[in-house]
């Protein structure tokens, strides 16, 4: 069944969502909360969640909304098997296998070893989950793999068994995937109507950019003119901001929306440390804080450099007292007992 999204916040123009084949995974918007105890600590402006770490699927996290774009498109595409990629703890592989499993489908996964050395088979987390969700197979690749030749060579080996494979992007973030987060924009807005809450800026991690991008295009097609800073976790700003703009035009033309302007897109790359994936001294702290005053868990890889940058661009007086800040709260929990001994250390 198909569900119009109206857009009931009074302001802008909405978007046609509802063109676009969905699964739902989620029955309900996920919260947006203060995060009172967090905001008097930091004493800036004040803080809000959007919990999207609550939705649906194995452990939630932000590629749940993609996923109910891309598993719809491959279910119409008549798709038996899902194969996509990702880091060796990837949140979207987890998300990507629990869809499947949801759907009777069959999952396999190309993990790129981003780091070397850091695939442990016998590695808890979401490592861990690939298994208990049944994933049918999995290859671990070099870091500089031809990733998009090693989908289409896996795609192969399936329809050699008479079946048929539906390749997702990784992060689930292309045009089609970055609609969840589009959809993700009108929930946001018609929330804070109705909470009666004026949202000045947005906060988000800045990864494979299908996030970031799809609540570009979102605000941009509501007309809701509010700043969105991304936090890379991964890139540098020259290469990031690019990419990201170019997938938030992608989702707009896909939307029939204008095209959001390039200065819409702003990326902060001072917290990706010395590289993906790896600790920082202020991503332990952010992950140490969020957790100790407001009983909320973010994961080493996105979210807890999402919140450092947050923490230190109010140190800095980027954000001030009286603004309103949403950080958007993309998940990755799953993960964190991979990486115990740096919080344990």
């Amino acid at each position: 069944m198909r569900l119009e999204m109206t857009t009931l916040w009074p302001y802008g123009r909405g978007m046609r969502l509802f063109d676009f084949p969905r699964r739902r995974y989620t029955p309900h918007a996920t919260p947006l909360e203060p995060a009172r105890r967090l905001s008097a600590h930091l004493g800036g402006p004040d803080i809000w969640f959007k919990r999207d770490d609550l939705l649906g699927l194995a452990g939630g996290g932000n590629k749940t909304r993609k996923l109910e774009f891309l598993v719809a498109d491959a279910l119409a595409h008549g798709a038996d098997t899902l194969i996509t990629v990702g880091a060796v703890q990837s949140n979207h592989c987890r998300l990507t296998a629990a869809a499947a499993a949801a759907e009777g489908l069959k999952c396999r996964l190309i993990l790129e070893e981003r780091v070397p050395n850091s695939y442990r088979p016998g590695a808890s987390g979401n490592n861990l989950l690939f298994h208990l969700l049944g994933v049918e197979a999995i290859d671990v690749v070099p870091a500089g793999t031809d990733l998009a030749a090693r989908m289409e060579q896996e795609a192969a080996a399936v329809a050699a068994l008479g079946r048929k494979a539906y390749v997702l992007p990784g992060g689930g973030s292309n045009a089609r995937g970055a609609l969840g987060y589009a959809a993700c924009a009108q929930e946001l807005m018609q929330q804070a109507f109705e909470l009666g809450v004026r949202l000045d800026q947005f906060v988000c991690a800045s990864g494979s950019a299908g996030t970031h991008a799809g609540l570009v295009a979102g605000l941009a097609a509501l007309d809701a003119r509010l700043p969105v800073t991304g936090v890379s976790v991964r890139r540098p700003r020259g290469e990031q901001e690019p990419n990201v703009h170019k997938l938030a035009v992608e989702c707009a033309t896909l939307l029939g929306a204008a095209a959001p302007a390039r200065e819409a897109v702003v990326v902060e790359d001072g917290y990706v440390g010395a590289g993906y994936s790896l600790p920082t001294d202020e991503m332990i702290e952010a992950v140490r804080m969020v957790a100790s005053l407001e009983g909320v868990l973010l994961d080493p890889v996105y979210t807890g450099k999402a919140m450092a940058g947050l923490i230190g661009l109010i140190r800095q007086g980027r954000f001030k007292k009286g603004e309103t800040v949403v950080f958007l709260h993309t998940g990755g929990a799953p993960s964190l007992s991979a990486f115990a001994d740096v919080f344990l250390a």
